[in-house]
């Protein structure tokens, strides 16, 4: 079983995003039907090739006369500028042209790192992302955004370039560690606070004990985030407007990213930690919001804020971020629950305060 979402971002450039249980033989038939499959590339995490090397992928090596596998080493580090070389030189090298389909399969890290090569060769060859961690099926797979980190901050250097397809394939959460599906969760969570707050509820029905084992209603999970950010995305393709909404929490997320070096906590406790700044500033700014809301999930995440920075240090890290605009920041608040906007900021005090909430509540 499988559900279908199609993505409109212009009129020559639509793709389905595939949600269901082992359709394997649904990638298969997309590739056979739509590419010559002469040549192909696989870009591969690198646990993930462990893992399914020798089966699951397998089947898509069929698929071609000739394969190029790379493997990408797994962690944020894996997103630089001497890992999109070490890539791109392989893949020039091998003699791909503009009809080489570039298959991404792993987490977020080899979806952006895989996603930026695939639209930077040639200017430009045809990509399809099998995501196969919980945040990748809902969140960095869909939309095209693409890139690598910068030593001055995360994703400064990317493009925004569509996949031809997405196949989330819900067998791989079988095998995902539970810490995985708790950082998937921080974007799923997202999802729930500015659109749909019946995915929070779905979730509280199949934690046991603060684990989430394989479950239907993942299908129906994923499904209703993927459609939400579809819908959103095909409204603005390249963030200019209503598509900043899904940034909620990420301003502050983005920062604790970096005190953390982007190894001390995970995208989904990073972006988890970011919304209660962000729901304190809604409240700040006059909007009645609920943090129970949050709350309920907070046993999830046991990892603790205690940056050397002050508040207001964190604050002027903001700036660093690149949604800033002439030296404002802009930030996404709740007016009330799925009822999420963009602002910017003036009062500057109104950012301290909500970062002295959030580092008190997760110290």
């Amino acid at each position: 079983m499988s559900n279908s979402i199609q993505l409109n971002t212009s009129v020559s450039d639509n793709h389905f995003i595939t949600v269901g249980f082992k359709i394997i033989d649904k990638i298969k038939e997309y590739l056979s039907s739509t590419f010559s499959c002469k040549k192909g590339v696989i870009i591969v995490d690198e646990n993930v090739f462990e893992l399914y090397g020798e089966s699951y992928l397998k089947e898509l090596e069929a698929v071609f006369e000739d394969v190029i596998w790379i493997e990408v080493p797994s962690g944020e580090s894996s997103k630089s500028l001497a890992q999109f070389q070490k890539i791109s030189d392989k893949i020039l090298n091998a003699g791909v042209d503009r009809s080489t389909p570039v298959l991404v399969i792993g987490g977020g890290v080899t979806g952006d790192l895989g996603g930026f090569v695939a639209a930077s060769c040639l200017r430009g060859i045809p990509l399809i992302h099998i995501p196969t961690t919980l945040l990748a099926m809902v969140d960095s797979s869909i939309g095209g955004k693409t890139g690598i980190n910068h030593e001055v901050g995360k994703n400064l250097i990317g493009a925004f370039y569509q996949p031809k397809a997405v196949f989330s394939d819900l067998f791989f959460l079988e095998t995902l560690p539970n810490k995985e599906i708790v950082n998937g969760l921080g974007e799923v969570i997202k999802y729930g606070m500015i659109r749909d707050l019946e995915i929070l509820n779905t979730l509280k029905e199949i934690s046991v004990n603060n684990t989430f084992s394989y479950s239907k209603k993942w299908e129906q999970i994923v499904h209703t985030c993927a459609k939400i950010k579809v819908n959103i995305v095909s409204e603005d393709f390249k963030e200019s407007g209503v598509r900043e909404i899904l940034n909620f929490g990420h301003t502050f997320a983005h920062v604790i990213e970096r005190v953390g070096e982007y190894k001390k906590y995970s995208h989904g406790e990073a972006v988890y930690m970011g919304m209660w700044g962000a729901a304190k500033l809604s409240n700040l700014l006059g909007f009645d919001i609920d943090i129970a809301n949050l709350s309920s999930f907070r046993s999830l995440y046991t990892s603790r804020f205690n940056p050397k920075e002050s508040a207001e240090e964190l604050t002027s890290l903001m700036l660093f971020d690149k949604k800033v605009k002439d030296g404002s920041i802009k930030a996404i608040v709740l007016e009330e629950i799925e009822q999420a906007k963009s602002t910017i900021i003036t009062d500057i005090s109104v950012i301290n305060e909500s970062w002295k909430f959030l580092i008190q509540e997760f110290k």
